[in-house]
């Protein structure tokens, strides 16, 4: 620890510190606060999260139907107010979000209208090692085209003996597959090893291909500083019950670009919340989108969630945004980083598989223990420092700026630190 400024001095210059006591952080096995470092599984409970629900509660008993109109955040219009905050933390336009249903539902919707296979151009390109609900969705989404999950979908694969994607080997196989390739779809942050792709460059390499490129950003939004727009994504979902804060199944984001805004013979599944808003009450047969990623909802919004979710996006705003809080970010993952490398263990004992380079991770370090990992795990769960376990030996840990303390790293340091010098 000689090396090491001081934790106590890092956390009274921290700009960011006092918004920890904006979240209910639990309790450790002496009862005293954790070092919370599951944020990139769920994110911890805001102290604004139960008024601003409580609001919705008083206005559903006080006013009935007529909160659509009368409330204090009216319903009828409750998920516009989340577009110019959306927009913020993905990088957007406000017309090009909008915040509805749940993640693999809004990954299904988005598939549905830029998946359009032909007998040439069908194939979709995929990280190895996605997380399973979105193997899932794009292999249901082959078969609804009457295609083989094998034959239509191609992963990307670590070189061997290597645990994470070089980009340009990523670059390489979107040009090889070439003409027939109808979308790349990764996550923009791979959930099991922490790596952040490079999606800019992903993105101009897919469409130079002729194929649409999105994302599922649930280990991103939050995490990374990202610019949709400015990127040229065609589409991209996340969930926000990890680093937004907003609750366990919470409610989720969705991005189009605006130059698909205008495009109502764009394939979709339509519902009447996405149809335009002039006449929607008139009950016609014949739906005319929204507009913008609008025009992909389904159903009205789901207002307690978002209340949840509105508060917590309030939260990153006063902050200063994702510049700010990725600048703590990236301090509190090298500290975390040169605690576990300064044991100078082998990797046969314990090695970082998260890339080294900051501009290829967030905040997230995923530990390769091959021999006692759960045995680290429930160790590191008694000194009061919760991590998740991921089979079939990997530790994650997220040290997230809003509520992580340089102190709460340290603790997480000597923990490990400890157990191998039992």
């Amino acid at each position: 620890m000689t090396n090491f400024t001081p934790a106590a001095a890092l956390d009274a210059a921290d700009p960011l510190a006092l918004f920890r006591r904006e979240f209910h952080i639990p309790p450790g096995p002496d009862g005293q606060p954790c070092a919370y470092f599951c944020g990139n599984s769920l994110g911890l409970m805001p102290v604004a999260a139960r008024a601003a629900v409580e609001q919705e509660f008083v206005d559903w008993q006080r006013l009935g139907v007529e909160g659509h109109f009368h409330g204090t955040s009216p319903w009828l219009h409750y998920h516009e107010a989340l577009a110019e905050p959306t927009a913020r933390l993905v990088g957007a336009r406000p017309l090009e979000v909008v915040v509805m249903n749940n993640l693999t539902v809004n990954l299904h919707l988005l598939m549905v209208s830029f998946y359009r296979p032909t007998a040439s151009r069908f194939v979709i390109l995929m990280e190895g090692g996605a997380f399973p609900s979105d193997q899932y969705a794009l292999e249901s989404q082959a078969r609804l085209h009457g295609l083989a999950p094998a034959a239509a979908i191609v992963e990307l694969l670590p070189r061997p003996g290597e645990h994470t994607l070089r980009t340009a080997d990523i670059l390489a196989r979107i040009a090889e597959l070439g003409d027939t390739l109808a979308v790349v779809l990764l996550g923009g942050v791979n959930y099991y090893t922490g790596q952040a792709f490079d999606m800019a460059a992903i993105t101009a390499a897919g469409h130079a291909a002729g194929a649409t490129v999105g994302f599922d950003l649930a280990h991103a939004a939050g995490n990374l500083e990202l610019h949709l727009h400015d990127w040229n994504v065609d589409f991209a979902c996340w969930c926000s019950y990890k680093y937004l804060n907003s609750g366990p199944g919470g409610t989720s984001g969705v991005f189009v670009h605006e130059r698909h805004a205008h495009r109502p013979e764009l394939l979709r599944l339509a519902g009447w919340w996405g149809h335009d808003p002039s006449d929607r009450f008139e009950m016609k047969k014949g739906f005319r989108p929204m507009p913008g990623a609008a025009g992909w909802q389904l159903s009205n919004a789901q207002i307690f969630p978002m209340a949840i979710h509105r508060a917590s996006l309030a939260i990153i705003d006063r902050a200063g945004g994702m510049a700010a809080l990725r600048r703590k970010s990236e301090a509190l993952t090298a500290r975390l980083e040169a605690h576990l490398r300064g044991l100078g263990l082998p990797a046969t004992a314990l090695e970082i598989i998260t890339p080294p380079d900051p501009a290829q991770r967030g905040c997230q370090l995923s530990v390769l223990v091959p021999e006692r990992g759960r045995e680290l795990f429930d160790h590191l769960a008694a000194q009061g420092v919760l991590a998740d376990w991921r089979e079939p030996n990997v530790i994650r840990l997220a040290p997230v700026p809003l509520y992580n303390s340089f102190a709460d790293v340290d603790r997480a340091g000597a923990a490990v630190r400890s157990f191998f010098n039992e």
